[in-house]
């Protein structure tokens, strides 16, 4: 039996010798297989190249642009690309907002280009400061920047001034609050432009004498970097340069690197929807009348429900806003004095008051002359209009419902008519509307006589005879 187990073991032995090195050699294999692969130009199995991130900015810039370059930069730092793209096209926007752009772009640990395109488009005011800000600054033929004055008039420097408040040359200048505006706008763009090498004196000269540049001017003027006549064009000249970003140097590899735009999605939308300042007003006035409503006509929930909803939003997306809080306390105190007008005998006054305060207040509400943040007249009066008809129409339901008789509880029983159950002359006995009561009558009543009721004193009814009975 011992002689008969050796072969046996020598040969389970053999057999998983053999399996040991079949298995090397097959790892062995694939080893060098994945690593010709890699080695290969485009192979399967070569390092993926990093993507570039495309944003676009398209009109004014306001919170809603900022959120969405913000969640941009997070979902490019998450995919860990190679490079930012920001396709700009915009007359400007507001101050708060490109500074938060900025920031953005000046923290960024991953490059940034921004290209002023497709032809025919421009980055004015605003977007002037962002070309200023990026790594990489590029243009398409045929458009335009500049225009970066931080009020809506150009002004020619800030000369002495006359006691008039004119220059020696007879022109107006602007006041302290404007020169202060545009010594920190001049300042601001001269650093941006120090930061990534750019042309300092015409930056200042953008703000100081609102002066636009083309394309061609821009990169003769040392203002942008390059000229791309598409897309393409423009990732095909970006390849192997390096620049310089928040901690360190990157030479980018763009000529293989996939491009993936970051779309606006419904936040973004909504957000542009509800910051613009017509829109707000009109939130905030619908929840106003919502819950006005919800008042006068009380137990129909759903437009106090929806009110409230329109006013936290309204007032969420004038927080966002730069607003004139003179102009929303106006509205506020208009549209008191024309609720007030319903209820109070003031014969008009209160209501024209409430009007004259409520389109003050409109036009005030917006602290800012940047194109796409004003509020048209002509929505300020049709707004007023249609508030003066919805406040009369229900505090007119509101005045008719009060003088309705009353439809429930003891008093609904005055001139209700009813029978005697019995003869008396004071307090007796008498089925009114199906029901026993006990009533008090002045005169004496018959039994089966017919009666009505005349008022009602502590439950206890005070009838009368009928007309006619």
């Amino acid at each position: 039996m011992a002689v008969a187990a050796i072969p046996i073991r020598l040969r389970t032995c053999h057999r998983v010798t053999l399996n040991v090195a079949s298995g090397f050699l097959m790892k062995l294999r694939r080893a060098f297989g994945i690593l010709a692969l890699g080695l290969l130009p485009g192979g399967a199995f070569a390092a993926p190249v990093p993507e570039i991130e495309r944003l676009t900015i398209v009109g004014a810039i306001g919170p809603a642009t900022v959120d969405y370059v913000h969640r941009g930069f997070v979902h490019a730092a998450e995919h860990s690309a190679q490079l930012v793209l920001l396709e700009i096209d915009t007359p400007g926007g507001l101050d708060t907002s490109m500074r938060a752009i900025v920031q953005e772009i000046v923290a960024s640990r991953i490059p940034v280009a921004a290209y002023v395109a497709p032809s025919g488009a421009r980055a004015a005011s605003a977007g002037t400061f962002i070309v200023y800000a990026s790594h990489v600054a590029a243009m398409a033929p045929g458009t335009n920047l500049g225009a970066a004055s931080p009020v809506s008039i150009g002004v020619a420097g800030t000369p002495e001034k006359s006691p008039e408040g004119t220059d020696k040359q007879g022109k107006s200048v602007p006041d302290v609050h404007e020169r202060k505006a545009m010594q920190d706008a001049a300042a601001y763009i001269r650093s941006l432009a120090q930061l990534r090498g750019r042309n300092a004196e015409w930056g200042e000269k953008a703000v100081l004498e609102a002066a636009s540049l083309s394309a061609s001017e821009a990169l003769r003027e040392h203002v942008i970097d390059l000229i791309a006549k598409d897309d393409a064009d423009l990732i095909a000249q970006l390849d192997k340069r390096t620049v310089k970003v928040a901690d360190g140097e990157r030479t980018l590899d763009t000529a293989q690197a996939p491009v993936e735009t970051l779309q606006p999605d419904w936040r973004h939308r909504l957000l542009a929807i509800i910051t613009d300042p017509s829109i707000a007003l009109l939130l905030m006035m619908l929840g106003i009348y919502g819950l006005f409503f919800e008042f006068a006509h009380p137990g129909y929930v759903l437009p106090g429900v929806v009110g409230a909803i329109c006013l936290i939003v309204g007032l969420y997306a004038l927080h966002m806003l730069p607003v004139n809080y003179a102009g929303l306390a106006l509205i506020v105190v208009g549209i008191a004095f024309m609720i007030a007008e319903v209820y109070l005998p003031a014969y008009g006054s209160l209501g024209v008051g409430g009007v004259i305060a409520f389109v003050i207040g409109a036009i005030l509400l917006i602290d800012t002359d940047v194109p796409g943040f004003g509020i048209p007249w002509y929505f300020t009066t049709v707004l007023a209009i249609a508030s003066i008809a919805f406040i009369l129409l229900v505090g007119g339901f509101a005045l008719r419902a009060r003088r309705r008789p009353p439809a429930s509880g003891v008093e609904e029983w005055v001139g209700a008519e009813g029978e005697m159950l019995e003869a008396t002359n004071a307090i007796g006995w008498a089925t009114i509307r199906g029901e026993t009561w006990r009533v008090r009558t002045p005169s004496p009543l018959a039994s089966g006589q017919k009666i009505r009721v005349v008022a009602v004193r502590d439950l206890l009814l005070e009838v009368a005879p009928q007309e006619g009975a």
